[in-house]
């Protein structure tokens, strides 16, 4: 299930984005401060970029959480991340078709994730969806653990939907 993040989702997302191997492929470091994280979560709704909490059945306590970020009309970036202890079992890929039907339903006509070539776990993800790979950008990102590149994966509406026809 998925509803709007909100700053008190910090408590229960810190020791996930604490975790240096968890935030590894992230454009920032690990948070130092859970009153960093919950600044940061407060924030939302303040830029381009929309969150919602993943919250497994019977809870209200988030998991992980997606992000879509408004790139130029009818596109969308997609972000997520999940904790430890949730990954293996389903929880992100559920999570990211619902945001994925969100957003078609919006009316946009592509979605978009951008990911570090090493990130097979998110690669593997974005394949399963159906995404396609459409580019390698070398050198792309500055980060935290030095000059990355990057693989852009895409989706069409079109294709969605086609996948979900069958």
């Amino acid at each position: 299930m998925l509803r709007p993040r909100r700053a008190a989702d910090a408590e229960a997302l810190f020791p996930t984005m604490a975790d240096p191997s968890i935030m590894r492929w992230w454009s920032r470091p690990a948070f130092d401060h859970i009153d960093q994280l919950r600044e940061n979560f407060a924030s939302d709704g303040q830029s381009a970029w929309r969150s919602w909490a993943i919250i497994p059945a019977g809870s209200d306590q988030a998991i992980g959480f997606v992000s879509a970020g408004w790139k130029r009309e009818g596109v969308m970036e997609i972000g997520y991340l999940l904790a430890r202890h949730a990954q293996g079992r389903g929880y992100a890929r559920n999570a990211v078709s619902m945001l994925i039907d969100h957003l078609f339903e919006e009316g946009n006509r592509r979605v978009f994730a951008d990911t570090d070539p090493e990130n097979h776990a998110s690669i593997a993800l974005l394949t399963a969806l159906g995404f396609s790979r459409e580019g390698h950008l070398r050198a792309e990102w500055h980060t935290h653990i030095g000059i990355r590149d990057s693989l852009i994966f895409g989706l069409l509406a079109e294709e969605w939907s086609l996948r979900n026809a069958r």
